[in-house]
């Protein structure tokens, strides 16, 4: 999170530290991850960034190191947070472990069992709904198109609004 000035972790016990990735990188690693995690445009500039303010310790240091790489911002949402999720993703291995756990828990899960997965944002999606694809002569779809939170869940649980839920039968 972004909204106390913190120590650069995010990450689980033991894992890589975002501090580690952004003062150890080198400018193509960290473009890298921040365009395919962060699904960022101005990567490459973020990158430069990063590389120019080093060391970085602290998440309002990387913000405003952030701010230096992205013109205007517009949008509705903070321009740190698709850098900071790239960053998460990286230190976690999020998506790798995605990849691993999938596969694992269609082989545990007994036939007729319903296997439903919720993901919160595009390329865990992307990596679910691609698994489910390959997989179609073992498991039938019971979500032909993910399921969404609506207006309520969302008001009740605002970190609900970018969930998407996609289950599957075992055959």
């Amino acid at each position: 999170s972004f909204q106390k000035n913190e120590p650069l972790l995010m990450n689980y016990s033991g894992n890589t530290t975002a501090r580690e990735i952004v003062n150890n990188y080198n400018v193509k690693e960290l473009e890298k991850i921040i365009r395919e995690y962060g699904e960022e445009k101005h990567a490459k500039k973020i990158a430069e960034q990063i590389i120019k303010n080093r060391p970085i310790d602290t998440t309002f240091q990387l913000i405003e190191i952030i701010k230096k790489g992205i013109p205007f911002n517009k949008e509705k949402t903070h321009f740190a947070t698709r850098t900071f999720q790239a960053l998460r993703i990286e230190a976690n291995k999020e998506l790798e472990n995605i990849e691993n756990v999938l596969p694992q828990a269609l082989e545990v899960l007994e036939k007729q069992g319903v296997m439903v997965v919720i993901s919160f944002h595009s390329l865990e999606d992307r990596i679910i709904k691609n698994f489910f694809k390959s997989r179609a002569k073992e498991v039938e779809l019971l979500t032909k198109k993910p399921v969404l939170p609506d207006e309520e869940e969302i008001k009740s649980n605002p970190r609900a609004r970018s969930a998407k839920l996609r289950a599957v039968k075992k055959i």
